[in-house]
């Protein structure tokens, strides 16, 4: 398949960098305005998005026009973590502007399709590029010289709109998955504020109601520990997703008898508790063992599960008053044991469970979906770019995760 670099998909003056340091300093930032596309909101998904800091209209007509970014283009990570890409979306606003830290492309519709260009430059062969040429001097950068020669794969505009499609349908199930995923914690989580409300609540002791356990690490330097392992562990990394659907590693039988790693069931309430994750709390959606910087809270009540879940984090901010530690902050296992957290009555707990578990039930088979409908993309993408693959048979695969 003919490859060419990006410069040859670029329209006129396709290729723009962010503005210099001194145009855009953060007391340009207004609450409202011309959004500007910071790397925060390049890591959720296929497009822009998250929460943005913007400019004023009039700061943007003098300084930063230059650096606009419209619907369809698709904007490059230039330092920090690179490899970075996400396109701009329909509908969110009509201008945006780069920051320092990002490029954008603009794609000549005559020569290419931008959603194609968007997905060439996610894949690995594009990837290797990037870090193959990627600048290591103080933080890993890239530049316009550089992006510009990156190459991709370049077939007939039909065979492009077409990968796009069959991509972009996954994309789309997926985001379409985590929306309606948010929506049931979403109301989960009303539903919990209002029986809080309702009801009457005594305040008791979590180890009261509740199993407590710290997990463990299994030693890396054993390998019988880790090789051949059938038994979940999850590191505390995990604990920043709202539920873990799969572990980070499995180690072996062997490993959790000779480790303070302990199995904990499905439903547990997973909480960090040193750290960068400090405080944060997860859903564990199977049955899992996890490591040291992890508690795990559960029940052998499974409504009240669901409401240790909730009422957990309605209590967090009492934990984290009793971190410690200058250079690492920290809670102990006896901190997580004492934290008072509410409890109602065995008929308000059946009625909250009645509602809440099948969301989160739901939230968690959509999780799941999301991960083999990301695995099947991420499988499609070389093999389409390469034309080992024909769009036609990509589509059948595609149909077997239910597009």
């Amino acid at each position: 398949m003919n490859r060419v670099p990006l410069a040859a998909v670029a329209a006129h003056r396709g290729l723009v960098g962010g503005p210099f340091g001194s145009s855009l300093v953060n007391a340009d930032y207004t609450s409202s305005g011309v959004p500007v596309v910071r790397g925060t909101n390049m890591s959720v998904g296929r497009y822009v998005g998250g929460e943005f800091a913007f400019v004023s209209r009039d700061k943007f007509d003098r300084d930063l026009a230059r650096n606009a970014a419209v619907p369809g283009d698709i904007v490059y990570t230039q330092r920090g973590t690179l490899g970075q890409v996400a396109l701009i979306p329909d509908g969110l606003a009509p201008e945006f502007v780069v920051s320092q830290s990002q490029m954008r492309l603009r794609v000549d519709p005559d020569r290419a399709v931008s959603q194609y260009i968007y997905y060439a430059s996610t894949a690995p062969d594009f990837l290797r590029q990037i870090d193959d040429r990627a600048i290591s001097t103080g933080v890993p950068h890239t530049n316009l010289g550089i992006l510009s020669e990156l190459e991709v794969p370049l077939p007939p505009l039909p065979e492009q709109q077409a990968i796009a499609e069959v991509l972009g349908a996954l994309d789309d199930k997926i985001a379409a998955n985590t929306a309606l995923a948010a929506t049931a914690d979403s109301v989960a989580a009303t539903e919990f504020q209002t029986h809080l409300r309702r009801a009457e609540v005594r305040d008791e002791a979590l180890a009261d109601v509740a199993t407590i356990v710290l997990g463990g690490t299994p030693s890396r330097a054993r390998p019988e520990y880790w090789t051949g392992g059938t038994v979940p562990w999850v590191n505390s990394g995990a604990v920043n997703a709202t539920r873990i659907v799969e572990p980070s590693e499995y180690i072996t039988g062997q490993a959790l008898s000779n480790s303070a790693a302990k199995i904990m069931p499905s439903g547990s309430t997973l909480l960090a508790i040193t750290g960068a994750t400090l405080g944060q709390i997860a859903r564990l959606e199977i049955e899992a063992s996890g490591n040291q910087s992890i508690v795990g809270i559960w029940s052998t009540d499974a409504a009240m599960n669901t409401w240790l879940y909730f009422a957990i984090q309605a209590r967090l901010e009492d934990l984290l008053t009793r971190a410690t530690g200058a250079a690492q902050q920290h809670v102990s296992k006896g901190d997580v044991e004492q934290l008072m957290v509410p409890v109602p009555s065995e008929g308000v707990l059946l009625n909250f469970s009645n509602v809440a578990t099948p969301l989160l039930e739901l939230a968690a088979l959509l999780e799941r979906e999301n991960r083999t409908l990301a695995a099947t993309r991420d499988a499609l993408l070389p093999q389409l770019m390469s034309g080992k693959l024909r769009v036609r048979d990509a589509e059948a695969m595609a149909s077997t995760v239910g597009l």
